[in-house]
């Protein structure tokens, strides 16, 4: 057995689904810290998340329940069920009973990325992930893996700045701005080299600057800029605990629409402007997934220590390990806790 520090689920926004799975009128079962949930869209477009049992006499709504206009429709029965989880109709036209009310999950839907908020103690949501602003971005693109881990061990992952180039294959790796810590937030800046062959002369190093937001334990943006080729990316890494001892791993991307593609490459300025968004978009995805390929039996097979011995190199994974504890707070501890626009701004190798 793979020996792991005995780490609960952290509270979190979490994704579950991403929007282009979700058309008007479907559900989906997914998992969520050990047991199922619910993400289902009215036939207006609203996005309820919510229990998999029925409150009248349990039947899962993942294997026959289906959307009704706004509502979810129980297979067994016929009870019928709001957005607010509150029993709008049984099956039999009598009236509901006032203790069928189906539990719902605080969700949100933004940037094509559907979140739910889990907390072990049932505590409500305190914070919110941030919407961006999508004008000039191509749709998302995405893709997944499962694989056995905690969240906090792969969001860690891009903060330890010494494996990209052990790992990876990136030089020249370097901070290029002060961590900063904003309450739930945790934000640092990197610029690297790194060979693309794709774009420029086959073996050209290419430069890279990440600029790495950090929200919660489930939602990680690295917006990316590849210097002197007009490319900028936001990357979405989003880690969802699902089963015991196993995490669901989301990748996804959105490419700034490309304006000078002559920087990219000289034949790059004759092919269509969408085939070579979509061109671009999904070589970093392939990109980025092959890195993450890279660290998976990594992950999957390595210990973690509660004191691990630390070097300069290694990037800020001690403040990162202080600032992750606020996700593991018990309702009592939360009054002590710093307000959220509490900025506090470190030196990134400050462990």
């Amino acid at each position: 057995m793979i020996a792991r520090a005995d780490l609960p689920i952290p509270q979190s926004w979490y994704a579950v689904a991403f929007t282009d799975e979700l058309p008007p009128g479907s559900l989906l079962t997914r998992q969520l810290a050990g047991g199922d949930i619910i993400v289902f869209r009215t036939r207006g477009g609203a996005v309820g998340v919510s229990d998999p049992f029925c409150p009248h006499l349990g039947a899962h709504f993942g294997f026959g329940g289906m959307v009704e206009g706004e509502e979810l429709r129980c297979p067994f029965h016929g009870f019928r069920f709001n957005t607010n989880g509150a029993c709008t109709a049984t099956g039999y036209g009598t009236k509901p009973p006032p203790r069928a009310h189906l539990r719902m999950w605080p969700c949100r839907e933004l940037n094509g990325i559907i979140f739910a908020w889990y907390d072990p103690h049932g505590a409500a949501p305190h914070w919110e992930p941030v919407p961006l602003d999508a004008a000039g971005w191509t749709p998302l693109i995405h893709t997944a893996f499962s694989l056995r881990d905690h969240v906090q061990e792969t969001v860690e992952n891009s903060v330890d700045i010494g494996h990209f180039g052990i790992v990876h294959g990136y030089s020249d790796v370097r901070v290029l701005r002060e961590l900063v810590i904003d309450g739930p937030r945790f934000r640092v800046c990197y610029a690297a080299r790194r060979p693309m062959p794709v774009f420029g002369r086959l073996g050209a190093q290419v430069s890279f600057a990440f600029d790495l937001c950090i929200s919660g334990l489930g939602y990680s943006l690295v917006t990316t800029t590849v210097e002197g080729m007009d490319i900028q990316t936001r990357l979405f890494i989003l880690a969802t605990p699902t089963e015991p001892g196993r995490i669901a791993l989301r990748l996804a991307l959105s490419l700034r629409e490309i304006i000078r593609p002559e920087r990219i490459h000289p034949l790059a300025a004759v092919a269509p402007r969408p085939l070579l968004n979509h061109v671009v978009a999904r070589v970093i995805l392939a990109s980025l997934a092959h890195d993450v390929r890279q660290d998976i039996p990594i992950w999957e097979h390595k210990r973690y220590l509660e004191r691990p011995a630390l070097a300069e190199g290694d990037g800020p994974i001690g403040r990162f390990r202080q600032w992750t504890r606020q996700f593991y707070l018990q309702p009592e501890a939360e009054a002590g806790r710093p307000e959220v626009n509490t900025v506090e701004k470190l030196q990134c190798f400050s462990n």
